[in-house]
């Protein structure tokens, strides 16, 4: 674990007054309590916060943002309310690619810029940065940014951080839970977080598409390198066939890894786009990140993603020779 000075922080909130508030495209809860939680606080310290992504909050999600304060640029705010803001704070992602259109005005404007994440991955953003690559979330990090600067933590902001530590740790399963991941976590349900209620609204509220598509999905479930690497795909058909939609096949990834002797697994999914979406998990040394990185994607060392151009086919061809590739480096050393 990395301790971070976050003074020079403090110093920056201090003597700014507008600020904006992004994360990565397609926002998952952690990168969307983040935001909501940070937005409070610098709310409560009299600052005037907007959030704006290069994406919608997806529908699944929309729990943790009732008031819709989320906006999409381009759709709910114009590029040039983005650039009058004094602090530009980035959180969850440290990649200009997953900023999209954000990514464009952040080069383009005079605002200080900030980044709190814990992503290995990282392009230079020109940022001051408040990274801790081993910490289980961002959310986490907001938590212990509060605690350091004396910022007191309400119950709504509590709701928000504990979707983002939960959901980034796979509900305190992952590797990356630590004794001081649930001691936040206890903290966060003492301000009144109810977790049963969060998880029925995170993982307990899919559609028949949704069910459908894991059964589809999953019954083509490749298993290679002598049962090293599993993989699974999801393409445009299989969305129609269910009526399920490519955000259905979140954490469908990690149903591979429960196969006995997996060390890698990915996920394949076919975007309306044309573009095919990677999600790589690892439960083994393998630097899935570096995989990643291979394809202009990036995340963690046994979590990541990346965004290839189509048809389906081509892009896990890629994908499969690049794990095997990987796989077989591993073996050498």
């Amino acid at each position: 674990m990395m301790e971070i000075d976050w003074e020079p922080l403090r110093e920056i909130i201090d003597t700014h007054q507008r600020f904006v508030l992004s994360s990565h495209v397609r926002p998952d809860a952690d990168a969307l309590g983040s935001e909501l939680a940070m937005a409070e606080l610098l709310e409560g310290l009299g600052k005037s916060v907007r959030i704006v992504n290069p994406s919608a909050v997806p529908d699944n999600l929309k729990f943790l943002d009732p008031h819709g304060r989320a906006q999409k640029i381009g759709q709910d705010a114009r590029a040039e309310q983005v650039a009058e803001a004094d602090v530009h704070i980035v959180l969850d992602t440290s990649s200009w690619v997953q900023l999209g259109d954000v990514g464009k005005v952040l080069k383009s404007s005079p605002a200080k810029n900030v980044v709190i994440d814990h992503h290995a991955s990282s392009d230079d953003l020109g940022a001051i940065e408040f990274k801790d690559v081993t910490a289980e979330a961002t959310g986490a990090l907001v938590f212990r940014m509060a605690r350091a600067l004396d910022c007191p933590l309400t119950a709504s902001m509590a709701t928000s951080l504990f979707c983002a530590i939960a959901t980034d740790t796979g509900w305190f399963r992952f590797s990356s839970t630590t004794g001081r991941t649930l001691r936040i976590a206890g903290e966060l349900i003492d301000l009144g977080v109810q977790p049963h209620v969060l998880y029925r609204l995170l993982y307990e509220q899919c559609s028949v598409g949704r069910l459908r598509l894991r059964g589809r999905v999953l019954s083509g479930v490749t298993v290679d390198e002598g049962g090293r690497l599993a993989y699974v795909q999801a393409g445009r058909e299989d969305f129609k066939q269910t009526g399920a939609a490519p955000v259905d096949t979140e954490d469908l990834v990690n149903e591979c890894l429960k196969i006995d002797g997996t060390e890698c697994a990915f996920i394949a999914v076919e975007q309306f786009s044309g573009k095919v979406k990677i999600s790589f998990r690892s439960r083994s040394e393998l630097n899935v990140a570096a995989v990643a990185e291979q394809f202009g994607g990036g995340g963690h060392r046994q979590a990541a993603g990346a965004m290839l151009e189509g048809p389906l086919a081509t892009a896990v061809e890629k994908v499969v020779a690049s794990l095997k590739a990987a796989l077989s480096e591993q073996t050498e050393s």
